[in-house]
């Protein structure tokens, strides 16, 4: 399965922003960012399934982000819950693929694109 360039982008962004991470208790200014692209992941990984891209590409790219960002047991729950957070709301909605869902899809993947790039583009090395 082909990867996306958000999947590039989220990923390279993680390993980039863990290695800038301050060692201090409070929270980086990318934090909200990073949990926005881990429900956006687990949005894609519900509605790809559902129109037919079977396969665990979103859930293996957040299991990547979550390896290179290697978080703490809080904040990785946070990561989790931010995924499935994503991946609910469409489970809630859609029961089958229709057009409001393949255009869900389109702008998930763009959100997680930009939200990547700007994201490295602020805070990356």
């Amino acid at each position: 399965m082909r990867r996306s360039s958000s999947t590039i982008l989220a990923i390279a962004l993680a390993t980039s922003l863990a290695a800038a991470r301050p060692a201090s208790a409070v929270e980086a200014p990318y934090e909200s960012g990073l949990m926005r692209i881990a429900e956006v992941m687990g949005s894609l990984h519900f509605l790809r399934n559902l129109c037919g891209d079977k396969g665990n590409q979103w859930r293996q790219t957040m299991e990547q982000l979550l390896a290179a960002e290697n978080p703490e047991p809080e904040r990785r729950a946070r990561f989790i819950a931010s995924f499935n957070r994503g991946y609910r709301s469409f489970e809630s909605t859609y029961t089958k693929c229709t057009v409001s869902a393949t255009e869900a899809i389109g702008r998930y993947t763009v959100e997680g694109e930009n939200l990547a790039r700007d994201l490295a583009s602020r805070y990356g090395n």
